[in-house]
């Protein structure tokens, strides 16, 4: 079987002297790993469009027991994201969580534009880096079916604006009566909101929302407790761009 798909490199490996594993997450069928034979030969057109956060329309080939890449045409590479080795970092800790929520084999239109989006105005810094990371990994999280209940008390269904007691673990978030059965992080009010348009915006405003530096921070430690909590999975890349941002 061979089908043609737009797709981001994720993750890159080199297997043998030329040839090179990687990891797509593609529009049409999700995360998939594929070989691309030759790509580390000066003259192979697959050479700048196989590496790390390229971005292109793929041909691939679907064999007996493995993907191949037959032929790749770049769009984007995304090039000066090197030049800075915190956006660098970043980068490579959005491309972990797409692979680890992204759906396999299946589609991934909403999760390549997020990753895309967000390499772009990481690139060319439209926005902080701590908002990019919580929008990321919030979005990501809702998407692969684990949004948070952020409307209510998760206790006696209460609406209310003001500061909410939040639970990385349940995923919701408690009022000031309900609040001293649960253990969690207190949310000032611009933060709730902040992560209620994460969740809730539409793609084209999902990046629109400006909070101060120190809320920003907030809500980045909020949604990596969260995405920590929910997933039970250590990040590798997260720890070095912590290492990288000191």
């Amino acid at each position: 079987m061979k089908f043609r798909t737009d797709g981001l490199i994720i993750r890159e490996q080199q297997t043998g002297e030329d040839d090179r594993l990687v990891t797509l997450l593609t529009r049409d069928h999700g995360v998939i790993r594929a070989f691309v034979r030759g790509a580390k030969r000066i003259k192979s057109r697959s050479q700048s469009a196989t590496q790390l956060f390229a971005y292109g329309t793929y041909s691939i080939y679907r064999g007996r027991d493995a993907y191949s890449v037959d032929e790749a045409q770049p769009r984007e590479i995304f090039f000066d994201l090197r030049n800075d080795i915190e956006a660098l970092s970043l980068a490579q800790y959005f491309c972990e969580l797409a692979g680890e929520l992204a759906p396999v084999e299946d589609d991934a239109d909403e999760f390549l534009r997020l990753i895309l989006n967000a390499l772009h105005m990481l690139m060319n810094k439209k926005r902080p880096q701590p908002q990019l990371k919580a929008v990321v990994e919030l979005r990501l999280l809702c998407l692969a079916g684990y949004m948070p209940d952020l409307v209510v008390c998760g206790d006696c269904g209460e609406e209310c604006d003001g500061d909410f007691l939040f639970s990385p673990v349940e995923g919701r978030i408690f009022c000031e009566k309900c609040r001293s059965r649960h253990s969690g992080i207190m949310l000032p009010s611009g933060v709730l909101r902040a992560m209620r348009h994460i969740c809730y915006s539409e793609d084209e405003k999902l990046f629109s929302f400006t909070l101060g530096e120190e809320s920003l921070n907030m809500l980045s430690d909020v949604t990596e407790k969260f995405l920590l909590a929910q997933t039970s999975k250590k990040f590798k890349t997260l720890d070095f761009y912590k290492v990288m941002k000191g």
